[in-house]
């Protein structure tokens, strides 16, 4: 675990993390917890490795910075209770939110193989999941300034792989969603932008993936290896922090070159 910096660049702010339990999510709200944040997990439905990730982020700070909350991001009123539940938590309001909750479907099927199920179910976590907690934050969120609106995207929107339609159009969908709400937010001081990983060394990027394919992408990395979940975390940490406030409206595409 990282352990806080003397710093402490957003020591008190409140976020929450989406699909915190694992993955990019998780290395997002452990780096969130170094800079000082008061910080809500996330979870849909691993209860386990939240709790536990939240009891390790409480070992390092009294009194307890961290909590577990369970909450289906594409139901509107489980959104709701994430924020209010995160808000009686730490009696603050939300200052940061990361939209890291996404998923795929490992068998990469063709666009004219995709089922209809599927893509819903996609498109219900990626696309409708990231309109509902945006929404969410564009009203609660502190204004004056420390707002931020982080989504995570993909870097297939710029490479256009084929096997990955739906995941990279609900994804795409949360790209120009971003942008534009940043601009309906003007006035606010709530910036909002997209950090969008390439292939990651995460569950979700490995599932239904040969070693064949996984050789194939790291060949095609001009740093000649996949990215590491903390690679992307420090960028979501720098976009959380006030140096950060100038970047807004923009998708980062954090992916060591893979696309350019």
């Amino acid at each position: 675990m990282e352990r806080p910096s003397s710093s402490l660049p957003l020591k008190d702010r409140v976020a929450i993390v989406t699909g915190a339990s694992r993955g990019i999510g998780r290395a997002i709200a452990i780096h969130l917890h170094s800079l000082g944040v008061k910080v809500a997990i996330n979870y849909a439905s691993n209860s386990t490795q939240a709790d536990l990730l939240a009891s390790e982020l409480n070992t390092s700070s009294a009194p307890a910075s961290a909590v577990a909350i369970r909450a289906d991001v594409s139901d509107p009123d489980q959104v709701k209770l994430l924020f209010d539940k995160t808000e009686q938590e730490f009696n603050s309001k939300v200052h940061i939110l990361v939209n890291s909750a996404g998923t795929m479907d490992p068998k990469y099927p063709t666009l004219a193989n995709t089922t209809v199920q599927d893509w819903d179910m996609i498109f219900n976590v990626n696309t409708r999941g990231a309109f509902l907690c945006c929404k969410e934050a564009a009203n609660r969120l502190v204004r004056g300034g420390g707002g931020r609106i982080i989504m995570i995207s993909t870097s297939t929107v710029g490479a256009l792989m084929p096997g990955y339609a739906a995941y990279t159009a609900s994804k795409a969908a949360v790209e120009t969603m971003t942008k534009i709400v940043a601009k309906e937010l003007k006035g606010t001081g709530i910036t909002a932008n997209c950090v969008a990983p390439g292939p990651t060394a995460t569950d979700l990027f490995f599932a239904g993936k040969s070693e064949e394919t996984v050789k194939r992408l790291v060949d095609a990395c001009p740093l000649g290896r996949l990215g590491e979940p903390k690679d992307v975390s420090g960028i979501v940490g720098f976009l959380a922090t006030d140096a950060g406030e100038w970047i807004n409206g923009q998708v980062i595409r954090v992916n060591g070159g893979f696309v350019i």
